[in-house]
């Protein structure tokens, strides 16, 4: 466990972490490497390790249980951090905030506590299809200085129900 979780976990009293924390897929879709976005600020893992999703559906939903930190204005990304600590960022495609929230909408709001496949945001991939360089969606974990292991899934995964990866802390 990094020096951060183990402040916080100290200062909120509560118990030490056994097993593995369950991260939950935002969006449906293929699991794709993070690796593999043509974005050098996910693919060189700047903001953190994860993966990537190319994704069907209309809705990102949280990926955990926890707390809304930050919905961009424009709606196309979100944070979240669990009760154990962990931050999660999720960021609709690559090109998105260029379009100023068009194709996408709020269902949350920031500081909501949330649980795993709650709605956070809505989207039309009809019209985001055309629109951007790319619809390959990361799921990065922002804190990786925290995490002693990331066990990464492969496939197709539904949103809120099938794991993406699981976090040893």
């Amino acid at each position: 466990m990094g020096f951060l979780s183990r402040i916080r976990r100290l200062i909120s009293g509560q118990p030490p972490l056994t097993g593995g924390i369950a991260i939950y897929a935002p969006v449906s879709g293929d699991i794709v490497a993070i690796e593999k976005v043509p974005d050098v600020v996910f693919a060189e893992k700047i903001v953190g390790d994860g993966i990537a999703i190319d994704p069907k559906g209309e809705f990102m939903v949280a990926p955990i249980d926890g707390t809304i930190g930050k919905i961009f204005e424009t709606n196309h990304a979100f944070s979240i951090e669990s009760p154990q600590g962990l931050e999660l960022f999720v960021h609709f495609g690559v090109g998105t905030v260029e379009l100023k929230g068009n194709g996408f909408k709020r269902l949350a709001e920031e500081g909501q506590q949330v649980k795993a496949g709650e709605a956070i945001l809505a989207f039309d991939l009809a019209y985001l299809r055309d629109k951007v360089d790319s619809l390959l969606t990361p799921v990065v974990l922002a804190n990786m200085e925290d995490i002693k292991q990331l066990d990464k899934a492969q496939g197709s995964v539904i949103a809120g129900k099938d794991i993406i990866f699981t976090v040893q802390m």
